[in-house]
């Protein structure tokens, strides 16, 4: 890899916290985006059908479908490392090779998850214990999404190739487009048509065609060197070996992740469906935590990818301490909003007294800790941005995983409540962030990465300078 930046990219030149701030709000507003079609979908039929088809369109079917489909995205990380370390070392061929390599993988993922989506779909919600109420709405729910995973695997990965060399705002723009399809289908299929929860389904499914096909348009016009052409679509098996070697820890990460949620939901799925409502409608207002910190995290892996690649090591670093520093900043603002009026938005979801009083204790318990979250968010990220991606996951699996789902078995019998359950969370997330901090701090990780790649040491590039 040649040691010079690319001329008058943001991402390795200018003032760090103006460019990740640049970078940040256009993924941040494309998540809210993001979240605001799976909120309406919440409302939408919250409002208009009843409690037991918004715990269909969320709670279990929406472990189930995270757990997936998250498999796949974690897989696809790989290529986004990789597209950003060859793009900040200006490598075109291999930016081409990866992109053609990371649709192939798409393709191939989405025939696969279509399949068993549709053929488990009964099996895995009874397994969950979903409530018999709303068994059939969930059942169609989820095999209506999984008949449309194609198009959401080429939106996400065709976002992530555009974010990867520094394009956060395309994706935003695709993403506010899709939303407001979405909404007008919700509204036309559900109130209009009273097709409930097929209707939600369908309007999700044809606004990530609308958006696919967006992103799609972009990679095949586009001049740069990540331009899609269709007929290059192939597996390059070097391509593919680096993909997986940094996609596959990341993937089996999202998957021990959603394993964890899985068991979570099902010891929710047994307080009842009240609890479920409002374990679902939590998740709603939650995600506004999660697209905050993960936008963080999408920022600094990238940053790091195309420092890392240029080998711009002191850049690398000071990028995820202002990343870490925003971060807490952020998280410490909206933990304070959302623990004083967060009560206010579960009313736009469900009118059920039951359902709201036992939903804003949850989300008071919860919102304090937050903090203890960020660490695993962008120091995971940043480690994965140089392509170090294994003890990270084993970090992520012992501390979030491993651990919560003992604290559901040995812990929660003894006081079964949701907010027991619930527990889980902030214990987990500080023995994670400790280790993380641990991990970090001792700095192997980038020597290591350094060494692989071939790149002279950092020590010694620092002599170099100053005799330069």
């Amino acid at each position: 890899m040649t040691k010079t930046a690319r001329p008058g990219n943001g991402i390795t030149e200018g003032v760090i916290w103006k460019q990740l701030l640049r970078f940040f709000f256009p993924i941040l507003f494309g998540s809210f985006f993001q979240q605001l079609y799976n909120t309406t979908d919440a409302v939408i039929v919250g409002n208009f059908v009843g409690k037991e088809a918004l715990a269909a369109v969320g709670g279990s079917t929406g472990t189930l479908i995270n757990l997936l489909v998250g498999f796949f995205v974690g897989l696809s990380s790989g290529a986004t490392v990789m597209v950003a370390q060859y793009y900040g070392a200006q490598q075109p061929q291999e930016v081409s090779k990866t992109v053609h390599t990371a649709m192939a993988l798409s393709i191939a993922s989405s025939v696969f998850l279509t399949v068993l989506g549709i053929a488990v779909a009964p099996w895995a919600l009874r397994a969950m214990g979903t409530p018999e109420d709303i068994m059939d709405y969930a059942v169609t729910y989820m095999r209506i999404y999984f008949g449309g995973t194609l198009f959401s695997l080429v939106y996400n990965m065709g976002a992530s190739i555009l974010r990867a060399v520094g394009d956060s705002k395309r994706p935003l723009y695709f993403l506010i487009a899709s939303t407001g399809v979405n909404i007008v289908l919700d509204l036309l299929f559900v109130v209009v048509f009273k097709l409930e929860v097929l209707g939600v389904a369908v309007a999700t499914v044809l606004s990530q065609v609308f958006s696919a096909v967006l992103v799609v348009i972009v990679l095949v016009r586009t001049e740069m060197p990540y331009r899609l052409v269709f007929r290059k679509i192939r597996f390059h098996m070097d391509s593919l070996k680096q993909i997986v070697r940094i996609g596959i820890p990341a993937a089996f990460q999202s998957a021990m992740y959603s394993i964890s949620n899985v068991i979570i939901q099902s010891s929710i799925n047994s307080f009842g469906t009240d609890v479920v409502a409002a374990w679902t409608a939590y998740g709603k207002i939650d995600s506004v935590f999660w697209m905050t910190v993960q936008a963080y995290g999408l920022s600094a892996s990238t940053f790091v990818g195309q420092n890392f690649g240029a080998q711009n090591y002191p850049r690398l670093r000071k990028t995820v301490r202002t990343c870490m520093l925003m971060a807490a900043v952020t998280t410490v603002g909206l933990s304070t909003v959302l623990y004083f009026f967060g009560g206010i938005v579960y009313r736009l979801f469900i009118s059920d007294p039951a359902v709201i009083q036992q939903g804003v204790e949850i989300l008071r318990m919860l919102v304090p800790t937050y903090i203890t979250y960020i660490s695993i968010e962008i120091l995971g990220a940043a480690v994965r941005g140089t392509g170090d991606s294994v003890i990270p996951t084993v970090l992520t699996c012992f501390g979030v995983c491993i651990l919560r789902v003992v604290w559901i078995m040995a812990v929660v019998p003894i006081r079964p409540s949701v907010l027991m359950v619930a527990a889980s969370y902030p214990i987990t997330w500080s023995v994670t962030s400790i280790l993380f901090i641990i991990y970090y701090l001792q700095g192997g990780w980038l020597r290591r990465r350094i060494a692989a790649n071939g790149f002279p040491p950092e020590e010694r590039r620092r002599k170099k300078a100053k005799t330069a």
